[in-house]
Protein backbone atom coordinates (compact mmCIF):
# COMPACT_ATOMS: atom_id res chain seq x y z
CA UNK A 1 0.00 0.00 0.00
CA UNK A 2 1.84 3.04 -1.26
CA UNK A 3 -0.42 5.38 0.71
CA UNK A 4 0.76 4.05 4.04
CA UNK A 5 4.06 4.57 5.80
CA UNK A 6 5.67 1.80 7.80
CA UNK A 7 6.79 3.21 11.12
CA UNK A 8 9.60 1.35 12.85
CA UNK A 9 9.48 1.93 16.59
CA UNK A 10 10.81 0.34 19.74
CA UNK A 11 8.14 0.21 22.48
CA UNK A 12 10.83 -0.23 25.14
CA UNK A 13 12.15 3.29 24.49
CA UNK A 14 10.65 5.89 26.79
CA UNK A 15 8.99 8.93 25.27
CA UNK A 16 11.25 11.26 27.23
CA UNK A 17 14.27 9.77 25.50
CA UNK A 18 12.73 10.41 22.06
CA UNK A 19 11.90 14.02 22.90
CA UNK A 20 15.34 14.85 24.26
CA UNK A 21 17.40 13.36 21.44
CA UNK A 22 18.42 15.60 18.53
CA UNK A 23 20.70 14.02 15.90
CA UNK A 24 24.06 15.62 15.22
CA UNK A 25 24.39 14.85 11.52
CA UNK A 26 27.62 14.27 9.63
CA UNK A 27 28.34 11.91 6.76
CA UNK A 28 30.89 10.46 4.40
CA UNK A 29 30.74 8.62 1.09
CA UNK A 30 32.88 6.56 -1.24
CA UNK A 31 32.36 5.17 -4.75
CA UNK A 32 34.38 2.81 -6.92
CA UNK A 33 33.93 1.43 -10.43
CA UNK A 34 34.62 -2.09 -9.18
CA UNK A 35 35.24 -4.78 -11.81
CA UNK A 36 32.93 -3.14 -14.36
CA UNK A 37 34.18 -1.30 -17.46
CA UNK A 38 31.94 1.72 -16.85
CA UNK A 39 30.76 3.61 -13.78
CA UNK A 40 26.97 3.92 -13.74
CA UNK A 41 26.40 4.87 -10.07
CA UNK A 42 25.61 8.40 -8.88
CA UNK A 43 24.95 9.77 -5.41
CA UNK A 44 24.13 12.99 -3.60
CA UNK A 45 24.98 13.95 -0.01
CA UNK A 46 23.69 17.10 1.73
CA UNK A 47 24.14 17.28 5.52
CA UNK A 48 22.53 20.73 5.91
CA UNK A 49 19.56 20.93 3.55
CA UNK A 50 18.27 24.29 4.81
CA UNK A 51 21.55 26.06 4.09
CA UNK A 52 21.94 24.30 0.76
CA UNK A 53 18.53 25.30 -0.62
CA UNK A 54 18.50 28.80 0.82
CA UNK A 55 16.00 30.94 2.72
CA UNK A 56 13.02 30.15 0.47
CA UNK A 57 12.83 26.66 1.99
CA UNK A 58 12.01 26.41 5.69
CA UNK A 59 12.69 23.04 7.27
CA UNK A 60 12.94 21.69 10.81
CA UNK A 61 16.49 21.48 12.12
CA UNK A 62 18.52 19.50 11.50
CA UNK A 63 17.57 18.68 7.89
CA UNK A 64 19.50 16.50 5.44
CA UNK A 65 19.07 14.80 2.07
CA UNK A 66 20.87 11.77 0.61
CA UNK A 67 20.40 9.72 -2.53
CA UNK A 68 21.96 6.77 -4.36
CA UNK A 69 21.13 6.16 -8.01
CA UNK A 70 22.34 2.87 -9.50
CA UNK A 71 22.21 3.07 -13.28
CA UNK A 72 21.92 0.27 -15.83
CA UNK A 73 21.87 0.20 -19.61
CA UNK A 74 24.31 3.11 -19.64
CA UNK A 75 25.06 5.96 -17.21
CA UNK A 76 22.72 8.54 -18.76
CA UNK A 77 19.61 8.00 -16.62
CA UNK A 78 21.42 7.99 -13.26
CA UNK A 79 23.52 11.03 -14.22
CA UNK A 80 20.43 12.96 -15.31
CA UNK A 81 18.49 12.23 -12.12
CA UNK A 82 21.51 13.15 -9.99
CA UNK A 83 22.04 16.41 -11.87
CA UNK A 84 18.41 17.49 -11.50
CA UNK A 85 17.70 15.90 -8.11
CA UNK A 86 17.06 19.13 -6.21
CA UNK A 87 14.60 20.31 -8.86
CA UNK A 88 12.75 16.98 -8.96
CA UNK A 89 12.61 16.50 -5.20
CA UNK A 90 12.01 20.04 -3.96
CA UNK A 91 11.21 22.66 -6.59
CA UNK A 92 8.78 20.94 -8.97
CA UNK A 93 6.61 19.18 -6.37
CA UNK A 94 5.67 22.02 -4.02
CA UNK A 95 7.63 20.43 -1.18
CA UNK A 96 6.11 21.30 2.24
CA UNK A 97 7.90 24.11 4.05
CA UNK A 98 7.66 24.47 7.79
CA UNK A 99 9.83 24.58 10.88
CA UNK A 100 7.73 22.05 12.78
CA UNK A 101 7.53 18.28 12.30
CA UNK A 102 4.09 16.71 12.71
CA UNK A 103 1.98 14.08 10.98
CA UNK A 104 0.72 16.57 8.39
CA UNK A 105 4.27 17.58 7.45
CA UNK A 106 5.50 13.97 7.14
CA UNK A 107 2.47 13.05 5.03
CA UNK A 108 3.30 15.99 2.78
CA UNK A 109 6.90 14.78 2.50
CA UNK A 110 5.73 11.32 1.45
CA UNK A 111 3.37 12.73 -1.18
CA UNK A 112 6.09 14.99 -2.55
CA UNK A 113 8.56 12.12 -2.79
CA UNK A 114 6.04 9.99 -4.67
CA UNK A 115 5.52 12.79 -7.18
CA UNK A 116 9.28 13.32 -7.46
CA UNK A 117 9.98 9.74 -8.50
CA UNK A 118 7.20 9.84 -11.11
CA UNK A 119 8.28 13.24 -12.46
CA UNK A 120 11.85 12.02 -12.88
CA UNK A 121 10.58 8.90 -14.63
CA UNK A 122 8.44 10.93 -17.05
CA UNK A 123 11.33 13.32 -17.71
CA UNK A 124 13.46 10.35 -18.77
CA UNK A 125 10.62 9.25 -21.09
CA UNK A 126 10.56 12.67 -22.77
CA UNK A 127 14.32 12.60 -23.25
CA UNK A 128 14.22 9.07 -24.68
CA UNK A 129 11.54 10.07 -27.19
CA UNK A 130 13.14 13.40 -28.15
CA UNK A 131 14.82 13.83 -31.52
CA UNK A 132 18.27 14.34 -30.00
CA UNK A 133 17.67 11.39 -27.58
CA UNK A 134 20.09 12.53 -24.86
CA UNK A 135 19.02 9.57 -22.72
CA UNK A 136 18.72 6.18 -24.37
CA UNK A 137 15.36 4.44 -23.97
CA UNK A 138 17.15 1.37 -22.57
CA UNK A 139 18.91 3.40 -19.87
CA UNK A 140 17.41 3.33 -16.38
CA UNK A 141 18.29 3.72 -12.74
CA UNK A 142 17.18 2.55 -9.36
CA UNK A 143 16.74 5.29 -6.77
CA UNK A 144 16.87 5.43 -2.99
CA UNK A 145 16.63 8.71 -1.11
CA UNK A 146 16.74 9.39 2.63
CA UNK A 147 15.59 12.59 4.32
CA UNK A 148 16.07 13.71 7.91
CA UNK A 149 13.93 16.40 9.49
CA UNK A 150 14.55 16.90 13.18
CA UNK A 151 14.34 13.42 14.70
CA UNK A 152 12.41 11.95 11.75
CA UNK A 153 14.06 9.77 9.12
CA UNK A 154 12.16 8.87 5.95
CA UNK A 155 13.44 6.53 3.22
CA UNK A 156 11.89 6.20 -0.25
CA UNK A 157 13.10 3.36 -2.46
CA UNK A 158 12.50 2.06 -5.98
CA UNK A 159 14.92 -0.72 -6.88
CA UNK A 160 17.57 -2.74 -5.09
CA UNK A 161 19.67 -0.12 -3.34
CA UNK A 162 19.33 -0.51 0.42
CA UNK A 163 19.27 1.67 3.55
CA UNK A 164 20.22 0.08 6.87
CA UNK A 165 19.90 1.71 10.29
CA UNK A 166 22.23 0.76 13.15
CA UNK A 167 20.29 0.60 16.42
CA UNK A 168 22.51 -0.30 19.39
CA UNK A 169 24.69 -2.35 17.08
CA UNK A 170 21.79 -4.20 15.43
CA UNK A 171 20.91 -3.80 11.73
CA UNK A 172 17.40 -2.52 10.94
CA UNK A 173 16.52 -2.55 7.23
CA UNK A 174 14.94 0.74 6.17
CA UNK A 175 14.10 -0.46 2.65
CA UNK A 176 13.12 -3.61 0.78
CA UNK A 177 14.98 -4.77 -2.32
CA UNK A 178 12.66 -4.76 -5.32
CA UNK A 179 13.67 -7.95 -7.10
CA UNK A 180 11.29 -9.83 -9.45
CA UNK A 181 11.87 -13.08 -7.55
CA UNK A 182 10.37 -11.75 -4.29
CA UNK A 183 6.77 -12.97 -3.82
CA UNK A 184 5.10 -9.56 -3.46
CA UNK A 185 6.85 -8.14 -6.52
CA UNK A 186 6.31 -11.33 -8.54
CA UNK A 187 2.55 -11.16 -7.91
CA UNK A 188 2.40 -7.51 -8.93
CA UNK A 189 4.47 -8.12 -12.08
CA UNK A 190 2.42 -11.11 -13.21
CA UNK A 191 -0.88 -9.34 -12.48
CA UNK A 192 0.23 -6.60 -14.89
CA UNK A 193 1.15 -8.97 -17.71
CA UNK A 194 4.86 -9.39 -17.03
CA UNK A 195 6.81 -12.59 -16.47
CA UNK A 196 9.90 -13.74 -14.58
CA UNK A 197 12.59 -15.66 -16.47
CA UNK A 198 15.60 -16.93 -14.51
CA UNK A 199 15.07 -14.17 -11.93
CA UNK A 200 14.81 -11.36 -14.50
CA UNK A 201 11.77 -9.21 -15.26
CA UNK A 202 10.63 -10.16 -18.77
CA UNK A 203 13.97 -11.97 -19.03
CA UNK A 204 15.85 -8.64 -19.15
CA UNK A 205 15.99 -6.67 -15.90
CA UNK A 206 17.05 -7.82 -12.42
CA UNK A 207 14.87 -5.22 -10.65
CA UNK A 208 11.10 -4.74 -10.71
CA UNK A 209 11.10 -0.99 -9.97
CA UNK A 210 13.24 1.66 -11.62
CA UNK A 211 13.22 5.08 -13.25
CA UNK A 212 13.64 5.15 -17.03
CA UNK A 213 13.91 1.88 -19.02
CA UNK A 214 11.23 3.19 -21.34
CA UNK A 215 11.91 0.47 -23.90
CA UNK A 216 10.35 -1.90 -21.33
CA UNK A 217 7.45 0.26 -20.16
CA UNK A 218 4.08 0.61 -21.80
CA UNK A 219 3.09 4.01 -23.24
CA UNK A 220 2.81 6.80 -20.69
CA UNK A 221 -0.41 6.52 -18.73
CA UNK A 222 -0.62 2.73 -19.06
CA UNK A 223 0.04 0.20 -16.31
CA UNK A 224 3.38 -1.54 -16.64
CA UNK A 225 5.07 -4.42 -14.75
CA UNK A 226 8.12 -2.18 -14.32
CA UNK A 227 7.12 0.80 -12.17
CA UNK A 228 8.81 3.86 -10.66
CA UNK A 229 6.61 4.17 -7.54
CA UNK A 230 8.72 4.11 -4.37
CA UNK A 231 7.99 2.34 -1.12
CA UNK A 232 8.39 4.24 2.15
CA UNK A 233 9.64 3.58 5.64
CA UNK A 234 10.13 6.08 8.42
CA UNK A 235 11.34 6.10 11.99
CA UNK A 236 11.69 8.56 14.86
CA UNK A 237 15.37 8.53 15.76
CA UNK A 238 16.47 8.07 19.36
CA UNK A 239 19.81 7.98 21.13
CA UNK A 240 19.92 4.23 20.37
CA UNK A 241 20.18 4.97 16.63
CA UNK A 242 23.84 5.40 15.74
CA UNK A 243 24.13 5.70 11.94
CA UNK A 244 22.54 4.93 8.57
CA UNK A 245 24.20 3.08 5.68
CA UNK A 246 22.95 3.69 2.14
CA UNK A 247 24.46 1.50 -0.55
CA UNK A 248 23.92 0.19 -4.05
CA UNK A 249 23.35 -3.50 -4.71
CA UNK A 250 27.05 -4.08 -5.40
CA UNK A 251 27.49 -3.95 -1.63
CA UNK A 252 24.50 -6.07 -0.65
CA UNK A 253 25.16 -8.77 -3.26
CA UNK A 254 28.11 -9.93 -1.16
CA UNK A 255 27.37 -8.60 2.32
CA UNK A 256 24.54 -8.87 4.82
CA UNK A 257 23.05 -5.80 6.49
CA UNK A 258 24.44 -6.88 9.87
CA UNK A 259 27.94 -7.45 8.48
CA UNK A 260 27.98 -3.93 7.05
CA UNK A 261 26.74 -2.43 10.33
CA UNK A 262 29.44 -4.27 12.28
CA UNK A 263 32.20 -2.97 9.99
CA UNK A 264 31.03 0.64 10.23
CA UNK A 265 30.46 0.50 13.99
CA UNK A 266 33.92 -0.89 14.60
CA UNK A 267 35.44 1.76 12.34
CA UNK A 268 33.64 4.65 14.01
CA UNK A 269 34.77 3.49 17.45
CA UNK A 270 38.32 3.35 16.16
CA UNK A 271 38.63 6.61 14.18
CA UNK A 272 35.16 8.31 14.10
CA UNK A 273 35.43 9.00 10.34
CA UNK A 274 32.28 8.12 8.32
CA UNK A 275 34.09 8.62 5.02
CA UNK A 276 36.74 6.08 5.96
CA UNK A 277 33.94 3.71 7.00
CA UNK A 278 32.31 4.08 3.58
CA UNK A 279 35.65 3.28 1.97
CA UNK A 280 36.09 0.26 4.25
CA UNK A 281 32.72 -1.14 3.13
CA UNK A 282 33.67 -0.76 -0.53
CA UNK A 283 37.02 -2.46 0.07
CA UNK A 284 35.29 -5.31 1.90
CA UNK A 285 32.85 -5.80 -0.99
CA UNK A 286 35.76 -5.92 -3.44
CA UNK A 287 37.50 -8.46 -1.22
CA UNK A 288 34.31 -10.54 -1.34
CA UNK A 289 34.45 -10.50 -5.18
CA UNK A 290 31.50 -8.25 -5.96
CA UNK A 291 30.86 -7.89 -9.69
CA UNK A 292 29.25 -4.43 -9.75
CA UNK A 293 29.91 -0.71 -9.28
CA UNK A 294 30.06 0.30 -5.63
CA UNK A 295 28.65 3.35 -3.84
CA UNK A 296 28.17 3.85 -0.08
CA UNK A 297 27.00 6.74 2.11
CA UNK A 298 27.41 6.58 5.90
CA UNK A 299 25.33 9.07 7.91
CA UNK A 300 26.16 9.46 11.62
CA UNK A 301 23.60 10.72 14.12
CA UNK A 302 25.98 11.20 17.03
CA UNK A 303 29.59 10.65 18.05
CA UNK A 304 30.51 7.28 19.55
CA UNK A 305 30.45 7.03 23.33
CA UNK A 306 34.16 6.38 23.35
CA UNK A 307 36.99 5.95 20.91
CA UNK A 308 39.17 2.89 21.16
CA UNK A 309 42.69 4.15 21.67
CA UNK A 310 45.33 2.24 19.75
CA UNK A 311 47.39 0.01 22.02
CA UNK A 312 50.92 1.33 22.52
CA UNK A 313 53.58 -0.46 20.60
CA UNK A 314 56.19 -2.23 22.74
CA UNK A 315 59.59 -0.59 22.60
CA UNK A 316 62.11 -2.54 20.65
CA UNK A 317 65.52 -3.09 22.30
CA UNK A 318 68.32 -2.71 19.87
CA UNK A 319 71.21 -5.11 20.20
CA UNK A 320 74.65 -3.99 19.13
CA UNK A 321 77.97 -5.82 19.04
CA UNK A 322 81.41 -4.41 19.82
CA UNK A 323 84.65 -5.37 18.18
CA UNK A 324 87.46 -6.90 20.24
CA UNK A 325 89.42 -3.66 20.04
CA UNK A 326 86.45 -1.65 21.31
CA UNK A 327 85.93 -4.07 24.19
CA UNK A 328 89.59 -3.67 25.26
CA UNK A 329 89.27 0.11 25.16
CA UNK A 330 86.07 0.01 27.23
CA UNK A 331 87.68 -2.33 29.81
CA UNK A 332 90.72 -0.06 30.15
CA UNK A 333 88.48 2.97 30.65
CA UNK A 334 86.45 1.24 33.35
CA UNK A 335 89.63 0.04 35.14
CA UNK A 336 91.07 3.56 35.10
CA UNK A 337 87.83 4.99 36.57
CA UNK A 338 87.87 2.32 39.31
CA UNK A 339 91.46 3.24 40.36
CA UNK A 340 90.58 6.93 40.35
Amino acid sequence: DLNSVEKITDPSIETTTVVQFVPDIRSGSFADIGPRRYMEDEHIRIDDLSSHLGPLFKFPKPSAFYGVFDGHGGPEAAAYVRKHALRFFFEDVDFPRTCEVDDVFMEGVENSLSKSFLLADLALADLALADDCTVNSSSGTTALVAMIFGRHLMVANAGDCRAVLCRKGEAVDMSEDHRPIYPSERRRVEDLGGFIDDGYLNGVLSVSRALGDWDMKFPKGSSSPLIAEPEFRQVVLTEDDEFLIIGCDGIWDVMSSQHAVSIVRKGLRRHDDPEQCARDLVMEALRCNTFDNLTVIVVCFSSPDHLELPSPRPRRLRCCSLSAEALCSLRSLLDANAKW
